[in-house]
């Protein structure tokens, strides 16, 4: 590993209702199609435990699709867990991402019952996964089976966890309350006060099962509307095959190195790396897109060596 990665970095720069429609200005073949075409796209949403349907547009990132559904449904935004595409399960292999195809179904999963556990940390490893919804909402996406939280079974895959020990963790990022679980002294209680989704249709998905986590799916062969948290959403082709393996790659490092699961950020490293010749280069990029991350030197070079196996070919 060079010496002095971090050094070469750069400071890091500080109404509802009509139907989804596929036609949108088609992107011209070395840009992106502009932001007006993005922001007249209007897509079907219900509420996943069971609503009319209203339609929502004109958004951009998540806290803005968040805005949109809670205002047709009259709702706070805040009370919205997560999104999924085309289920209204609370299905962790569809959650809605970065990417929205132009004829996906939006159903939100909003806070249901609240409960508190109390759990003795007798392995380092607790065996949970986190991940978020980007507006400050962590939730459960994996637990691993025969771990000491699989042995708890009121923590269910999709609970949103609101306090760690008394210490509200509500508006705190994945890898912040990731962070704080892992640092968990073995041999110490731990009690969490956690929120599941509201339920109706019927009961949560099983657990995930054994060791593997449901291959995150990102549809192909059409176009799909990208959010971003900085600019304006655009319309763009879904990922290559290229592409998805090496996102598919990088979410699985990010649960070696930080315990969390999020496509939305694998794809924005990905993305990062996409016309990069070298490390540096790459880390740079990762700065000045995701400085908050502060990602080890290790974790960048592991990243930038599974896009590099991606473009030759060699990840399965």
């Amino acid at each position: 590993m060079p010496l002095g990665l971090r050094n070469k970095k750069k400071h890091k720069s500080k109404e509802t209702s009509k139907l989804v429609e596929s036609e949108a200005a088609a992107p011209a073949p070395a840009a992106p199609a502009p932001a007006a075409s993005a922001s007249r796209l209007q897509f079907h949403t219900q509420l996943a435990h069971g609503s009319p349907t209203g339609r929502v547009e004109g958004f951009g990132s998540a806290r803005e699709l968040y805005n949109k559904i809670a205002e047709a449904f009259g709702i706070d935004p805040a009370e919205i867990m997560f999104c999924t595409l085309n289920t209204h399960k609370a299905d962790m292999d569809k959650l809605l991402g970065a990417q929205i195809g132009l004829e996906d179904f939006i159903f939100a999963h909003i806070k249901g019952q609240r409960k508190e556990v109390e759990i003795l940390k007798t392995d380092d490893v607790l065996g949970l996964t986190i991940t978020d919804n980007g507006t400050g909402c962590a939730f459960i996406k994996r637990i691993k089976e025969g771990s000491v939280m699989d042995q708890t079974k009121m923590i269910c895959v999709g609970d949103h966890i609101e306090t760690i020990n008394g210490k509200n963790v509500a508006d705190r990022r994945h890898y912040e309350v990731a962070k704080m679980l892992k640092d968990l002294e073995k041999g110490q209680m731990l009690k969490l006060e956690l929120i599941e989704p509201m339920k109706a249709f019927e009961k949560l998905e099983p657990r995930s099962k054994g060791g593997t986590l449901p291959e995150a799916k990102i549809s192909r062969g059409r176009e799909t509307l990208r959010l971003r948290t900085k600019g304006p959403a655009t319309v763009e082709e879904t990922p290559t095959e290229i592409e998805e393996k090496a996102i598919k790659k990088v979410d699985e490092l990010l649960e070696t190195y930080m315990g969390i699961r999020d496509i939305e950020l694998a794809a924005t490293m990905v993305e990062a790396g996409r016309d990069k010749k070298n490390p540096d280069e790459f880390a740079v990029a990762l700065d000045e897109t995701l400085g908050d991350f502060a990602f080890p030197d290790e974790f960048v070079f592991d990243v930038w060596g599974a896009i590099g196996d991606a473009k030759q070919g060699r990840l399965e």
